[in-house]
């Protein structure tokens, strides 16, 4: 019996370990998240090669433009282009707010509906959906609804099923 739990474990851990990479071999360009708070950027597909930039934004979308093995080329925000490790990188969707004013966030996907609050630029979301020009988001548990224009990752990429 305690060995029939065991490889049922085994089989589980291995499952959930596997899903997030799996998620990621999809039609290219797709979206992702960095996974974690430090995330490096290489020059090139492997470990071996330089740092070429370090990310501290867990949650920061990038959009995987090419795929080698176990790592992803990425494009972030900026347009900077380089190489992560596909373990680092999270198939969820996120938003990152851009532009230079705040941006509202408002109760519905609308214009006429309430603001409930602003998000200063360089805020990262996590992006529910978007349907109309407008994007749901969660903010650190705050829920409203921003202008897809003020949201780097809420454009529809082919990989995004």
């Amino acid at each position: 019996m305690a060995l029939l739990r065991f490889w049922t474990t085994f089989a589980a851990l291995l499952a959930l370990l596997a899903a997030p990479l799996t998620a990621q071999d999809r039609v290219l360009p797709y979206w992702a998240t960095l996974r974690y708070e430090k995330v490096n950027m290489r020059v090139g597909p492997s470990a071996e090669y330089p740092v070429a930039w370090v990310y501290v934004r867990k949650g920061l979308p990038v959009k995987v433009v090419r795929i080698r093995e176990g790592w992803r080329l990425v494009e972030d925000e900026a347009g900077e282009q380089g190489w992560i490790a596909a373990s680092q990188l999270d198939p969820a969707r996120g938003g990152l707010v851009i532009g230079k004013e705040l941006a509202e966030v408002r109760a519905g996907p609308s214009a006429a509906t309430a603001v409930k609050w602003r998000a200063e630029p360089g805020v990262v979301t996590r992006l529910k959906a978007c349907r109309e020009g407008w994007c749901e988001v969660d903010i650190e548990g705050r829920k409203g609804w921003i202008s897809a224009e003020r949201l780097y990752g809420s454009e529809r990429l082919p990989g995004d099923g």
